[in-house]
């Protein structure tokens, strides 16, 4: 069973590993949502049985609904009497296992943020009086293995990283001159650093390609439109606004650029690699060590050392060579987070 709550990358997640798991013989998958607004952005398996709670939130009466919540999960879950439990969520774990308390099922929580991620004291506390009492805890990348055991001692923590979907063939339409970087339109992503950096650079016949909408209620855009206009790019940088079909873009670019300051596993990372694309990234505090190897696969730049980010992303602009021989590297290396690999991973962690 996959209790989960909100939707985006984890979701998605959620949708491929749920397909995996439906997959298998003799198995019986039960998927519980139980979030605030409850909505369904990927396709699931035919064959996965959905619990829905039977009454909407009422944001008015916030408290009485969350207890409710509680409630309907504590319920749906016993009837359903699953042999593990797969938890999403750094807030909602802590809601599962208060929620499960004394039912004796093993319980598995899935952290997806950025390890070190500032929590109210509340979220905080919950999470070091309840965590410990999981069956086990599954990490994102290394980095964020080391930091939760210190945290909350737990000896039993396994590093399983996001599946990434594999596209048929990496081929298809006609490459140009394109640097692109995908993610919302938020601070910690650095945008208008880089288009300040890609403006500074000045390689005549490329562009920049942003694909993201605004995020976190902030209008950022605004921001980053006025900075294209002060550089006088706006022949050279493209904001697309959020976009359904990020295939494309990834087919037709040449680089990819990533300059996120923090990350829990970044997604676009692995994409970008699985359609043979050169990355360059900051190196922050957890994420991109785990998929790119400096020079092999990627460039990993000091975090917040834009000289040498732009030095490097110079160098990819004016070397087809060094651009085939990274992007051929990282279409080999992302394929061990094929949505198989980490489906079995977690598989083996959870169930085996």
């Amino acid at each position: 069973m996959i209790p989960t709550l909100q939707p985006g990358g984890m979701e998605r997640v959620m949708s491929e590993l749920a397909r995996f798991l439906c997959e298998k013989k003799g198995l019986e998958v039960h998927l519980v949502l139980y979030g605030r607004h409850i909505q369904r952005y990927y396709e699931l398996p035919g064959n996965l049985i959905v619990h829905l709670p039977d009454f909407a939130f009422n944001d008015r009466l916030r408290i009485v609904s969350i207890v409710r919540r509680l409630f309907f999960l504590r319920r749906t879950v016993a009837e359903i009497n699953p042999d593990r439990i797969l938890s999403f969520g750094e807030y909602w774990n802590s809601f599962v296992l208060l929620a499960l308390r004394g039912l004796h099922l093993p319980v598995f929580v899935s952290d997806r943020c950025q390890p070190g991620k500032r929590m109210r004291l509340h979220h905080k506390w919950l999470r070091r009086a309840l965590y410990p009492t999981a069956a086990g805890i599954v990490a994102q990348t290394s980095v964020a293995r080391r930091v939760y055991y210190q945290q909350l001692k737990h000896r039993n923590i396994r590093v399983i990283g996001n599946p990434i979907r594999l596209p048929s063939s990496v081929n298809g339409e006609a490459k140009e001159n394109v640097v692109l970087s995908v993610g919302r339109l938020i601070r910690s992503k650095n945008h208008k650093q880089l288009i300040e950096l890609f403006a500074q650079i000045g390689q005549p016949g490329w562009k920049l390609v942003i694909v993201g909408g605004n995020a976190l209620k902030r209008d950022l855009k605004k921001e980053l439109v006025a900075t294209i206009e002060r550089l006088d790019v706006a022949d050279k940088v493209v904001l697309t606004d959020t976009q359904t079909d990020v295939e494309a873009y990834y087919r037709r670019s040449r680089i990819f650029a990533f300059m996120s300051e923090s990350e829990g596993f970044p997604n676009v990372i692995g994409e970008a690699q699985s359609f043979g694309l050169p990355v360059i990234a900051f190196d922050c505090v957890a994420g991109p060590s785990d998929l790119i190897t400096n020079n092999y696969n990627g460039l990993l730049i000091p975090l917040h050392d834009y000289v040498a980010f732009r030095q490097k992303l110079t160098l990819l602009m004016e070397s087809a060579e060094l651009r085939e021989r990274l992007g051929k590297n990282a279409l080999e290396s992302v394929r061990r987070y094929s949505a198989e690999t980490i489906g079995r991973q977690f598989y083996d962690f959870v169930i085996g």
